[in-house]
């Protein structure tokens, strides 16, 4: 059956269509066009790709890690209510035999499919880190790298492991980050204190780009530029962003957008307390407590965030002044790019997935469609 969506705007890698509609078939775009003459119904004022958020830990009160058989739909629920089609569970660093059996239901769930934003694989964030920028990963479960054990891992995950983060001064980290690539992974260097130029090494190893930009990582100094400026300066590196003006000053997030921002993946790195009221969470078997929507640990650090990817790509219109188109890109063409999807996901365009998202003319979220299929907000 034709489905036919249509806009008063409508977005696409060009930029943006006036009155044109979706022409979709099983979920599919088969045609982008303009609205014919005389038909004055319009299904959204902005009709824009769906968002992909590819760095999740937790929302709605519940986490990744927990071992509750209903987290994921409630998490891919969650997510689907802020514009999000398509998502990656994130893990934190944990003992090994608890990540394998993350792993291993998160590719139970990507498999099953089932409601909301769909699942497209995993990322492993923790435990081959260093301890000098950890976060709120704790050190006592850091582990050193092991191509066996990374292979074990993606056997658990079937193949669904698809980003796996680590620190690059780590021994045996270039091998690891080849030996991924070859196993056809994304690479993200972060909680690290690595150097600009073992950074720029790491690069040049096949590592695709920054966890989380400016946040457990060794900043922007002019005489050591640390990952930051290796990120910022390096055409190869995505980098992740979390643009909620907590983790990353305004400033900062606009010195991104003036040397990367054809690279910059907004993230929301969220965790349990996401849409929640303050009060005290966990993240990583810890205690943390959230305030005005900012969670820290009991020192102090920054645990996670509360933010959402609707609310991010607002933020980077109204505290960077980029163009909303670019900002938009910013949460769906690039990931899908980042993680090679795009001729799937990521864009309005004929022969994709008709995942998209109706917008007001404040960004804020109206509707969302995930392949074809209308999701309640």
């Amino acid at each position: 059956m034709t489905q036919i969506l249509r806009a008063r705007r409508l977005l696409t890698e060009q930029g943006w269509l006036d009155d044109h509609q979706l022409r979709i078939e099983e979920g599919v775009i088969t045609a982008i066009e303009p609205i014919s003459m005389g038909t004055m119904l319009r299904d959204a004022e902005l009709l824009a790709p769906a968002y992909i958020d590819t760095h999740v830990h937790g929302g709605a009160g519940v986490d990744v890690m927990d071992d509750a058989p209903d987290v994921l739909d409630k998490l891919a629920m969650h997510k689907a209510r802020e514009g999000v089609a398509g998502w990656l569970p994130t893990t934190v660093t944990a003992p090994l035999e608890t990540i394998h059996r993350v792993l291993a239901r998160i590719a139970q769930r990507c498999y099953s499919r089932g409601p909301g934003a769909q699942v497209l694989g995993s990322y492993l964030e923790g435990p081959y880190f260093t301890p000098q920028n950890k976060g709120a990963h704790p050190a006592e479960w850091f582990r050193e790298l092991d191509l066996a054990e990374l292979d074990e891992m993606i056997a658990i995950s079937r193949d669904t492991l698809r980003v796996v983060a680590l620190a690059p001064e780590k021994t045996g980290a270039l091998q690891a980050i080849n030996h991924l690539k070859h196993r056809g992974l994304r690479v993200m260097l972060g909680h690290s204190a690595a150097t600009c130029e073992q950074t720029r090494s790491a690069f040049d190893a096949g590592a695709d780009g920054l966890v989380h930009c400016y946040n457990g990582m060794t900043g922007l100094h002019h005489r050591e530029p640390g990952m930051v400026g290796a990120g910022l300066t390096d055409a190869r590196a995505w980098l992740e962003l979390i643009a909620d003006g907590h983790h990353v000053h305004p400033t900062a997030m606009k010195l991104c957008c003036c040397c990367a921002q054809d690279r910059i993946v907004l993230i929301t790195d969220a965790m349990q307390a996401a849409g929640m009221p303050d009060g005290s969470y966990t993240l990583c078997g810890q205690k943390v407590e959230m305030r005005g929507g900012i969670v820290r640990t009991a020192s102090g650090s920054l645990a996670g965030s509360t933010l959402s990817v609707d609310a991010a790509v607002r933020n980077m219109v109204e505290l960077t002044g980029i163009s909303p188109e670019n900002a938009i890109h910013m949460a769906s063409l690039h990931p899908a790019r980042l993680l090679g999807i795009d001729h799937q996901l990521g864009s309005l365009k004929a022969g994709k997935r008709a995942s998209a998202i109706a917008l007001n003319g404040g960004l804020h979220l109206q509707g969302i469609w995930i392949q074809g299929q209308v999701f309640p907000l």
